[in-house]
């Protein structure tokens, strides 16, 4: 397949877990880059346009572009995401016999509690997301109940802990998925700490942050009908991150550089 066509196909993709999403167009941009010719930043701009909530895809997007050498910068890039610690350093984290709240299913979260078994599973579900990962973890042996999306205070409530999952994350907070505010406000309100994990590729500066609100605010759907929203750093006590369990301040910490060929308009 042509790296333009298979481009395409990456763009039209929906619900995949973003470093995935991110890997499989890595490939594809380095071909672009290799054959010159200016198609690189046109590329990367489509890509974050069709999903401004995948923050590897910006991250991946923002590296390339501001890399002499994009086409080992892509593979660089590739590895980093395949081999991400994150999930390892929030199952080294996790306190022992914890009850863990989180929402969907988040790839890196769902990894880690796999990983440990031994923390009660608290899974939201997220408009059917959750319901999948509550299976999966009861095959792998965890006790684990699925929580229906009316339920989810409730659940905040009687949670040791929230752990939510960014997509994208930046100095105000981090996108994630539909619940998670509404867990994490109820956990803060009642000091249950929660955590926000942040993987390879999704701490990204101020201007994509604020671009990337952007394109969803002009997206066409009210906030109820997106597939991702808000989370406010104000909530969050920790961060999860490939170098371990920080402070809120490494959300001010970016990843990539700003590159403002994707945050022009």
């Amino acid at each position: 397949m042509h790296p333009l066509e298979h481009l395409r196909h990456v763009a039209a993709l929906d619900g995949a877990d973003p470093a995935e999403l991110a890997r499989e167009a890595a490939a594809s941009l380095a071909e672009v880059a290799a054959e010159g010719g200016g198609g690189l930043v046109p590329a990367c701009r489509r890509l974050v346009e069709r999903h401004p909530a995948n923050g590897p895809l910006w991250w991946l997007s923002a590296r390339l572009l501001a890399s002499p050498e994009p086409y080992g910068t892509a593979r660089e890039s590739a590895v980093a995401l395949a081999h991400d610690p994150t999930a390892a350093r929030l199952a080294d984290g996790l306190p022992e016999d914890a009850v863990v709240l989180t929402v969907g299913w988040p790839d890196q979260v769902a990894e880690a509690l796999r990983r440990r078994g031994d923390v009660e599973v608290l899974v939201a579900d997220s408009g059917g997301d959750g319901s999948a990962l509550a299976r999966a973890l009861d095959r792998a042996g965890s006790v684990v109940s699925l929580v229906p999306d009316r339920g989810i205070g409730a659940a905040a409530a009687l949670a040791g802990m929230v752990v939510v999952e960014a997509s994208l994350a930046g100095p105000g907070g981090m996108l994630a998925a539909p619940g998670s505010y509404a867990a994490a406000a109820v956990a803060a309100r009642l000091g249950v700490p929660v955590w926000a994990v942040a993987g390879v590729g999704r701490v990204l500066p101020a201007s994509i942050w604020d671009a990337a609100l952007a394109r969803l605010d002009g997206c066409g759907l009210e906030p109820w009908d997106r597939a991702t929203e808000l989370v406010p750093v104000e909530l969050v006590a920790e961060v999860v991150t490939p170098a371990g369990i920080v402070g809120t301040d490494a959300l001010c910490e970016p990843s990539c550089p700003a590159a403002p060929e994707l945050t022009r308009q």
